[in-house]
């Protein structure tokens, strides 16, 4: 084995300097560029106050889990669901409770599921940063053993193949990153809409 073959990479050729990594030092369990907000706050979004109990009757109920099901699903654009929001507001006088009821469950389901993903985007921008310290290692390693007087070219095959092995998969988990961090802004992007289309069918006083 030429010693001349053997390429120690730098870690900033790996992307660990990159933007993905860049965004915020100080909380290394943030990746993204967004800016990182744990909690969306309903009252931002919605203008009327949320009635504490749910209608008795077990059919508005029904109605209200309904339509905020269908806002809550991302396969559904919320242009399609237009006609069932008018539907709903027509059915119910453009009563603002009612709205609320639906804008709430709805707050409730994206919140919670946006929580989840950046919890998510935590774990795993813990795994890259171990990773890195282990490419790392595996790279002080092999310089010592390049530098060494009687190299062990067995350990220094053996090093070569676990750190092309752990660059390439922290090479192809980076690449998720842009989508991971994209998810929590849309699913922000996707409440304030349905909150504007359901303000829209409030009945004016």
């Amino acid at each position: 084995m030429k010693l001349s073959n053997i390429l120690i990479v730098p870690l900033t050729c790996l992307g660990l300097a990159g933007p993905g990594f860049a965004a915020d030092y100080s909380d290394p369990t943030w990746p993204c560029v967004q800016r990182k907000v744990e909690r969306l706050s309903l009252g931002l979004m919605w203008t009327h106050p949320v009635p504490e109990t749910l209608p008795e009757s077990a059919e508005a109920r029904r109605d209200i889990q309904e339509l905020a099901g269908q806002l809550g699903l991302r396969k559904l654009e919320l242009e399609e669901l237009e006609p069932q929001i008018a539907a709903f507001a027509e059915k119910y006088a453009g009563d603002p409770d009612m709205l609320s009821h639906v804008f709430s469950s709805v707050f409730d389901s994206l919140s919670r599921r946006r929580g989840q993903i950046i919890g998510g985007i935590g774990d795993f921008s813990l795994g890259q940063i171990a990773l890195t310290e282990k490419i790392e290692g595996l790279r002080q390693e092999m310089n010592a053993q390049l530098d060494a007087d009687d190299p062990d070219f067995d350990r220094i095959d053996s090093l070569e193949a676990q750190l092309d092995w752990d660059q390439l998969i922290y090479s192809d988990r980076q690449k998720s990153i842009i989508y991971l961090c994209e998810t929590p802004v849309i699913l922000e992007r996707r409440l304030y809409s349905a909150a504007q289309m359901l303000l829209s069918k409030v009945q004016k006083d």
